[in-house]
């Protein structure tokens, strides 16, 4: 079979398992550290995936045609960043902010959206086999 890892479609599929897993590791760090004095309990940013699509387009490489034109650059997108800014909904005295019931519903929220994601891309891996006369 072809590599696909060039098609727009499998890069963000890949994109997305990729913060659903940078998630999960910080949701699992918020619950180890719940009893830790003034530890503040810590996000990614929302997952944006029209942002994504934006930020993909934006970095589609120019053709230089001729001698005299600019090849311009290509620009990375960065990993995901934590988002710290948030106010919770208890603080324990010893100034901890992790409530675990909230971050249970995350990392189950984040559980679900990981089954689905991979569900997507093997349906899509089977259109593709359909399509090539696969099975």
């Amino acid at each position: 079979m072809a590599d696909l890892n060039g098609l727009t479609l499998f890069q963000a599929v890949k994109k997305r398992l990729n913060w659903l897993g940078q998630r999960q590791e910080v949701l699992a760090q918020n619950i180890a550290n719940a009893d830790t004095p003034k530890y503040r309990s810590k996000d990614l940013k929302p997952y944006n995936f029209q942002e994504l699509i934006r930020r993909e387009s934006a970095q589609l490489n120019m053709v230089a045609s001729g001698p005299n034109h600019l090849p311009g650059q290509r620009k990375r997108i960065r990993d995901f960043a934590e988002d710290t800014e948030r106010k919770p909904f208890e603080t324990a005295p010893a100034g901890n902010s992790v409530v675990l019931e909230e971050q249970m519903a995350k990392v189950g929220e984040t559980g679900a959206n990981f089954k689905m994601t991979t569900s997507l891309y093997t349906k899509h891996l089977g259109m593709f086999r359909t399509a090539l006369g696969g099975r």
